[in-house]
């Protein structure tokens, strides 16, 4: 999970967030830590400071996922999945992965979303969305698009077609719901 290593590169005491008090400066720390919300919200409606943020944090998070693939590349594991909303615009895409599968949904689903996992105002939201390639262009670039626009359980069956089709093993796991 892009999104959750993101958070951990800039952790307190490491080097992303030391990094990050340097360029941003210390109004961007809340108790310590850094307040997401707040940078978010300066450098996804600007986007040179966008870029000065990512020039921190895309080499740190590529080298934690670029870790964690060759550790399960190495334990023979069958399907090692990363998601990363920004595969294609960080680069991920051409080095790291053997097949792209994008999961896809409308774009007021994606923005009512974002709006509602992140607590974000609907142009903070939007301010982010267009921050990454369109949809359209990803699917293009796709080898397996999964239609993430209705529930939870036909994204989660589309997924097991998938892996049953392509002989991933079992995927009952899956089938019964589990996480």
């Amino acid at each position: 999970d892009a999104d959750q290593i993101a958070r951990q590169v800039v952790a307190p005491g490491t080097a992303g967030l030391k990094q990050v008090v340097t360029t941003f400066g210390a109004d961007y720390l809340r108790d310590g830590q850094l307040d997401r919300k707040k940078l978010g919200q300066w450098v996804f409606s600007r986007p040179a400071e966008l870029k000065r943020l990512e020039a921190i944090t895309t080499p740190l998070i590529r080298a934690e996922i670029s870790r964690q693939v060759a550790n399960y590349r190495q334990q023979a594991v069958p399907v090692v999945v990363i998601d990363a909303p920004t595969l294609f615009e960080a680069g991920y895409a051409t080095t790291l992965v053997d097949r792209i599968m994008v999961v896809a949904t409308d774009a007021p689903t994606q923005k009512a979303r974002l709006m509602a996992r992140d607590n974000l105002s609907a142009s903070d939201a939007q301010n982010r969305i267009d921050r990454q390639w369109p949809i359209d262009q990803k699917i293009a670039q796709a080898d397996v698009v999964i239609d993430n626009g209705r529930t939870i359980a036909e994204t989660r069956q589309q997924v097991v077609k998938w892996l049953d089709m392509n002989n991933f093993g079992t995927s009952n796991h899956l089938k019964r719901g589990d996480q």
